[in-house]
Parts: structure tokens; sequence; C-alpha cells
């Protein structure tokens, strides 16, 4: 019986041959055989075997590659196989830090497209993002309680993205034992409690776990401002590295709760922090005509850019969060600033930042550049896995 196939306009194959995961539909001459969810070979147009992945005619991206050996089967043994791979990559402290959380599998970087796995102490939390993977969870579920042999694995798959691939959300316990309201982790020696049911992301931005104690070290002895402060993970830092004070702004009266929490649980004295609820934009425009400043500035915001079609939008709203960051700065104050869209990249994101310093009428040195920890690797063939992009710059 002949093998589902996907055979390629003329021309169309380079992409594949420089080993990137992805095939679009504009790629695609011919379709024969495949069923949506399931595995397909890649053929170039004269017959040629490219890769093999799994398909989904809902999605923009038709394929998503999981290996170019045409000797590799897709079976349980492949899952399994993978898992594997991935959970040793980051046996090492110096990959996935020395707390109780991290990324244990981080989709195409992996060769897992579509698949996210974080850590929170004896739980996995889990976010299945395409149609193929939720076709073969059967066989990755064993292999990820095989490895990690957690207490429990909560499936967060509660995301955007499963619209355009034809899925609906969905929160269940997919193993074992259901998380608590609040999971306890310890990162760098600092103690969080997690919401892994509803917060964003899988709990907790764990993509930040190195950039917080970056960021820290030029907290000390000032006053912060901790934009888009979600659960307090920088203002838990900044403080303990010896912050005079952090004023932490979300729109999420939950999230500041959590922050509350979170801070009293390191041990934080409430004169030296403050929670603000409030639309960031507002409250930022608002505190430049209340003219007030600080001396540093923290802008970790969520994705902006969810395509191509709204970047320029994205743009604009990173620009004037900076400008205002820019002006509400005292002379020789730190801005550490932040984009995750992935879409946004970071030459484009550090035009953005000397945009609004132009318009705010100042200057500033870029004094560290910032990205992902090496726990949400990225893929020499894939520069789309670099999503998180940042900087500390200082205002001159």
């Amino acid at each position: 019986m002949s093998r589902p196939t996907i055979v390629l306009k003329p021309g169309r194959e380079k992409s594949l041959q420089r080993r990137h995961p992805w095939v679009f539909s504009g790629a695609i001459h011919r379709v024969k055989g495949a069923q949506p969810g399931g595995i397909v070979d890649v053929l170039a147009h004269d017959g040629r075997f490219l890769a093999r992945g799994y398909f989904n005619p809902r999605s923009q991206i038709r394929v998503r590659v999981l290996t170019w050996d045409e000797r590799e089967p897709i079976d349980a043994d492949f899952w399994r196989r993978r898992v594997i791979a991935a959970w040793q990559r980051r046996a090492s402290p110096l990959v996935r830090g020395t707390g109780t959380a991290w990324r244990a599998i981080h989709a195409e970087s992996d060769g897992l497209p579509g698949l996210i796995v974080d850590v929170y102490g004896p739980y996995l939390v889990v976010q299945v993002l395409t149609l193929g993977i939720e076709t073969a969870l059967n066989d990755i579920l064993p292999a990820l309680v095989e490895v990690a042999e957690p207490r429990g694995v909560l499936e967060r798959s509660d995301v955007d993205v499963r619209h355009q691939e034809g899925l609906s959300p969905r929160v269940r316990v997919l193993w074992g034992e259901a998380p608590p309201p609040r999971v306890e982790i310890e990162e760098d020696g600092h103690r969080f409690l997690v919401d892994v049911w509803k917060g964003h992301k899988t709990g907790f931005y764990l993509d930040q776990r190195v950039n917080r104690a970056i960021v820290a070290k030029w907290a000390a002895g000032r006053d912060v401002l901790n934009a888009f402060a979600y659960t307090g993970g920088f203002a838990v830092y900044a403080l303990a590295a010896g912050a005079r004070h952090v004023l932490n702004v979300d729109t999420s009266a939950d999230a500041l709760a959590l922050a509350a929490e979170n801070l009293a649980l390191n041990g934080s004295s409430p004169n030296r922090w403050t929670n603000e609820e409030g639309d960031i934009f507002h409250v930022l425009r608002r505190y430049v005509t209340e003219s007030r400043t600080f001396d540093m500035i923290i802008l970790d915001p969520p994705k902006f850019a969810t395509s191509k079609a709204n970047v320029q939008r994205a743009a604009r709203g990173y620009k004037d969060i900076n400008r205002l960051a820019f002006l509400l700065l005292r002379e020789g104050g730190i801005l550490a600033t932040f984009s995750c869209s992935g879409l946004v990249d970071p030459d484009l994101f550090q035009k953005i930042v000397f945009s609004a310093a132009l318009d705010a009428g100042v200057d500033g040195h870029i004094l560290a550049v910032l990205s992902q920890p090496p726990d949400h690797p990225i893929l020499l063939t894939f520069p789309e896995g670099r999503y998180l992009k940042g900087m500390v710059i200082q205002k001159t």
C-alpha cells in the first residue's frame, strides 16, 4: 500500500533541504491519501523523498516535519525516543537550572512540534498545540510518565492557536493526581506559588528565569516600576537584590493577589512594595502626567504580535510603552524591556526601542542583550524558535 504523500511545487524544496520543519500551504502541489493529523511523506516535485511529518489541511502550516530520515517510522517508539532525548538534554543544571521548575519539551526545538511540557515540582503541565500531537498523545503520554515519574500530568491546551488547527480548548488531568490550586516551586533560592490551572502559559513565565537574575543585578538601591508584573517574578528577585521599593502594575487583580502571596512567601517587607491594578498604557501615561519618575523600569508585556498581519500594530504598542518608560526614567536609570512576539525579530525590536528613545528625546546604552534560557532551546535550523528577546538599557 502506498504511503500518504505531499508533493511540493517545483523549486519549493529548499527550506526542507535546509532542515526547516514547516511546509506551508502555498508550497504544496498535490496531496495524496493524507488524513488530518496523519503522517505523510513530503516529496520534491520530481518524487525525491525530503521529509516525513504530520499533516493538517486546516492549518497554514500544512506539514510539521518530524524526521528527514526515510528509514525512520513514526511509531510509539519514535515518540518515546524523542521524549527521552528532550529530557536528557536537560539533565544538567546548566540547562534546566537548579530549581524545581523548568521546560522539559520545547516543541520544534526538541523535534516535537506542537508539544510543550513544563515541570512544576512533582507535576507536569502539557500543552497540545496541534492536531498531529493530539493524534499521537496516547503514545507520548506513557513516555512522559516514564522519564519524569510525576505525581500527576495536567493538560492546559486552552490556547488560541488550537483554533487554527481545528481544535477546541481543553483543560484536564491526563494522568495521575490532580495538581492543587497552588503548586509551590523554587527558582534560584526564591519560592513561588503557581496557578497551573488558570495562569498564563502553563502557570509561570519559566522563560524569564535567567533574565530575572540578570535584571535583578541592577536593582539594588533603586525605586523599581515592574510593569506587566503578573505574579511578581521580577519583583521578588529585585527586592532580594536590594531594591528600595517595587511598584507592581498589572491588569489582573488575580495575578497581583498571587504576586502579593509570592512576595510574602519570600519575606519581602510590605512597606517595600506596592501593587496597582490597571491598564499599563493608561497607567504609564498618568504617571508621566503626574511627573512620577523611577530609577528602574521593567517591561515584560504579553505577546503583541499574533500574526504577520498585526506586526505593525504590535510595533506601535511596543514603541508606545518604551517611549513612556524612557520619559519616566530618571537620568542614569535602567530599562529592562522585553518582547515575546516571535514575529518581532531582535533587529526589529531594537529599532522599535531606539525609535521610542528618539521620540522621548533621550539617549541610552545597551548594557545587556537577553534571550530565553537553555531549557527553551533554539534549533539552529529554526530561527523562529527564538521568540523571547530583551535588552537592559541605561538612560543617558
